[in-house]
């Protein structure tokens, strides 16, 4: 399967000392087998980072200022339900857990899982200020997913227990219809875009925070699980060679946020 490899915004031949790296972003194609109208795009550059989850770590959290202490992580808004069957999905789920599992299962139980928001959108339910299924400090069990708990005493991925929005963060995926009637899968990070205008709000970021690319493998290996549901085995596999082969040339184009900004020295102008 032929692979379409191009590398975006390319830096000057001649960078200066002072600068923030040029080289930005790196992507793949990857067309899908059997169906001549349907690729993947790829982002390389992502995940052939070492970008790792900072819940509990650091993480600050994405309120207007930083708020590691809370322990939210990206909890704070709630979680929008993927599609209808997403939606029954976690409900049923949720009749799974138990009391030492979900700090707040009265209200789940009392109120439902899901509020609505607009007219054809629903979103986990708001308690004290975060996603109900957010257990907080001073939880028996620690801060963290009540979904997340389940899946480990269930023994199964939390893919299978958690939204969809929530299980595949920070990875995010979205169609393109092109002009010649396929259909593009775009595979990238969950910026501040995805988040539409209230991204811009966030005081911070994990794909933004250089303190985030510390982890002790590329993101492709360590979200397999989740690149497999989402892609599918055959694509995944024909990224995983292509990644491997790339890592081991040291070809890669470094993530933005991984590459610390060098600063020149201040020009000074004789005086007159």
């Amino acid at each position: 399967m032929p692979l379409f490899s191009a590398v975006m915004a390319k830096q000057p031949a001649h960078p200066s000392k002072a600068r923030v790296p040029g080289v930005t972003r790196e992507w793949i194609t990857i067309p899908v087998a059997g169906k001549a109208r349907e690729q993947w795009q790829v982002d390389v550059t992502y995940l052939t980072s070492n970008y790792r989850c900072l819940f509990g770590d650091g993480c600050c959290g994405v309120l207007s200022e930083p708020s590691a202490e809370l322990s939210q992580g990206c909890c704070s808004y709630g979680a929008h339900a993927n599609s209808d069957d997403d939606k029954r999905r976690v409900e049923k789920i949720a009749k799974q857990l138990t009391a030492d599992e979900w700090q707040f299962i009265e209200i789940g139980k009392k109120k439902g899982v899901w509020r609505r928001s607009g007219r054809d959108e629903w979103v986990t339910r708001l308690h004290e200020d975060a996603c109900v299924f957010l257990n907080r400090p001073g939880f028996e069990r620690g801060p963290g997913c009540a979904l997340h708990l389940l899946a480990e005493r269930k023994q199964v991925h939390f893919s299978e227990t958690k939204p969809t929005v929530c299980w595949q963060l920070p990875l995010r995926e979205f169609d393109r219809d092109e002009e010649d009637g396929s259909v593009t899968h775009v595979l990238t990070e969950f910026a501040r875009d995805g988040w539409g205008e209230g991204g811009t709000e966030f005081a911070w970021w994990c794909t933004e925070a250089a303190e985030a690319f510390s982890g002790s493998e590329p993101v492709y290996k360590s979200m397999e699980p989740e690149l497999r549901a989402m892609m599918g085995n055959a694509v995944y596999d024909v990224l995983r060679e292509h990644l491997d082969a790339r890592l081991k040339t040291g070809s890669t184009v470094p993530h933005p946020a991984s590459v610390p900004v060098q600063i020149g020295r201040t020009r000074h102008h004789p005086p007159v």
